[in-house]
């Protein structure tokens, strides 16, 4: 049997944790540079009017009038609750696959103690809450598919579920499958879904009694994973050390429009900064540098100017020292004065395991320093906090191109100074 254990409304549940005075109470969370509502919990959702992704800036007058609270997105906050979650789990089951920030897969194959899915389910659920404080769906069925049809009918269906269903018969399986949308079944995109409702396929149940060669035919061998799934024969790995990324990247907006180079340039250092963390944590090193380097679309006063540029390094590395390096050459060829820009992104790719580097006979032996260098920054940063130490070339004007983010609560769990304070 598999658990898919997953977090309801997550952001905005992580920011309710530390606000009891906001239980029951309508909260959004904000996109980069407080755009846009990413996330809701289910008081706002029910709010109709308050669509996802919709432009802040459109429905202030709406949020106000329903006492709304906002936040600024807080992605510390959210990836540290997150891995208390996935603590959590792993005393559940030897065998966790971390799906999302707020998804997670459980083996409980061969699991002899096992004896009740229902109770099992439950003692999840209890546990996740009273050591978070946050709420979650637990669906356990045969395969992965079936496991997110049963937490979707988990959530669902509260009053009759509590939150937790187990699809362990064949009579649940073909329920659960014919109350589910074919749209909106685990890995069937929109493209396949509106092709099976041209041929009257609408249910997951009908999708189930098409013959296997035809979804083979035009779904690929995707498709026909899907279909053998849904019929509780096991077809997707379950991945418990996932693979490593392929290529990393981040890209966010300013909080104004720049035209210094120099701020610019800081930015740009911050982010390979970021990047070549993570690369340092899967033990890989990146053979390209991708920049790129654009104005606001959306403005109509502007002039509007993007380029992007890739830069080829000597050898594969993950040394913060060497990508800054080679990223600033890069953001030299593509920069243009007399442009308010809006967003500089960077992307690590060609990436290799760090112990697989392929030598360059024209370039010097890559000096091991820098990397005894990496070493300790890294250990620092990792027992006094982020940024601690790091490269001079990320200044120290980031508030002056940082993304806005006036609505953002503290990092209750990261942070000494941002600690919550209980007053007796």
């Amino acid at each position: 049997m598999i658990a898919l254990v997953d977090c309801n409304s997550f952001y905005a549940s992580c920011e309710q944790v530390f606000r009891p005075d906001l239980w029951g109470k309508p909260v959004v969370v904000l996109s980069n540079n407080d755009g846009c509502i990413i996330a809701a919990n289910k008081q706002a959702k029910a709010l109709t009017h308050i669509p996802l992704f919709e432009p802040v800036f459109k429905i202030k007058k709406v949020l106000a009038e329903n006492n709304i609270t906002c936040f600024s997105s807080n992605y510390t906050l959210y990836g540290e609750m997150s891995q208390r979650v996935v603590n959590i789990l792993n005393t559940f089951s030897p065998l966790v696959e971390v799906y999302s920030i707020d998804e997670s897969f459980l083996n409980l194959n061969g699991m002899a103690d096992v004896k009740d899915y229902d109770n099992y389910g439950e003692a999840i659920k209890q546990s996740i809450y009273k050591q978070t404080g946050l709420p979650v769906g637990v669906g356990i069925a045969p395969t992965k598919v079936l496991a997110k049809l049963a937490n979707r009918i988990a959530k669902k269906r509260t009053d009759e579920t509590n939150q937790v269903y187990v699809i362990d018969t064949e009579e649940k399986r073909i329920e659960a499958l014919k109350s589910i949308m074919v749209k909106d079944v685990w890995g069937i995109g929109r493209r396949h879904a509106e092709r099976l409702n041209k041929i009257g396929v609408t249910t997951a149940y009908q999708f189930t009694q098409l013959p296997v060669e035809w979804v083979r035919n035009h779904m690929t061998v995707v498709g026909e994973r899907i279909w053998k799934e849904m019929h509780g024969e096991s077809a997707i790995e379950f991945m418990v050390n996932p693979k490593l990324k392929k290529n990393i990247g981040t890209a966010k907006s300013f909080g104004k429009r720049i035209e210094n180079l120099d701020l610019i340039e800081e930015a740009c250092a911050y982010y390979i900064t970021e990047v070549a963390e993570v690369l340092r944590s899967q033990n890989t090193c990146a053979t390209y540098v991708q920049l790129f380097l654009h104005t606001n679309y959306h403005s109509t006063t502007d002039k509007q100017y993007s380029k992007s540029i890739t830069v080829t390094l000597q050898y594969p590395t993950n040394s913060t020292f060497q990508l800054i390096s080679q990223a600033k050459k890069g953001l030299y060829a593509i920069y243009k004065p007399g442009y308010r820009y809006k967003k500089v992104g960077v992307c690590l790719s060609g990436i290799v395991p760090q112990h697989c580097i392929q030598g360059n006979l024209f370039t010097p032996q890559k000096d091991y320093r820098d990397v005894r260098l990496t070493e300790v920054l890294d250990k620092l940063n990792s027992k006094f906090g982020k940024s601690t130490v790091a490269s001079g070339a990320i200044g120290t004007r980031k508030k002056e191109w940082e993304l806005i983010k006036e609505e953002r609560s503290p990092r209750y769990t990261t942070q000494w100074h941002e600690l919550l304070t209980v007053k007796a």
